[in-house]
């Protein structure tokens, strides 16, 4: 799980941002395992809004029994960090002030 804060944001905006953590997220781990490797893969991004808007993203992932020598707790912290690279990004196009 991370969290990331950022300064406030239209509707619109905080929406795409969810979007675009869980697609990320989900392009990190399909690129290292096959979609049939996975037997169970949630993503849950929640954006709150306050003074700030507060990002988080958790990833839960269980694999086949055939990829027992990969380890999900690192493929989960590799999409959450993917998540949050992407989420930056976009929020650097828009000129918004970052805060982690």
């Amino acid at each position: 799980m991370g969290e990331l804060r950022v300064s406030s944001l239209p509707y619109e905006q905080i929406e795409r941002i969810g979007e675009i953590a869980e697609e990320a997220a989900r392009r990190s781990i399909v690129s290292r395992v096959p979609k049939r490797g996975i037997s169970d893969l949630s993503i849950s991004v929640e954006l709150e809004e306050a003074e700030t808007v507060n990002v988080e993203v958790d990833v839960e992932i269980e694999l086949s029994p055939l990829f027992r020598n990969m380890n999900p707790k690192k493929l989960a912290d590799a999409s959450v960090k993917a998540a949050f690279e992407a989420v930056e990004g976009y929020l650097r196009e828009c000129g918004c002030r970052l805060e982690r």
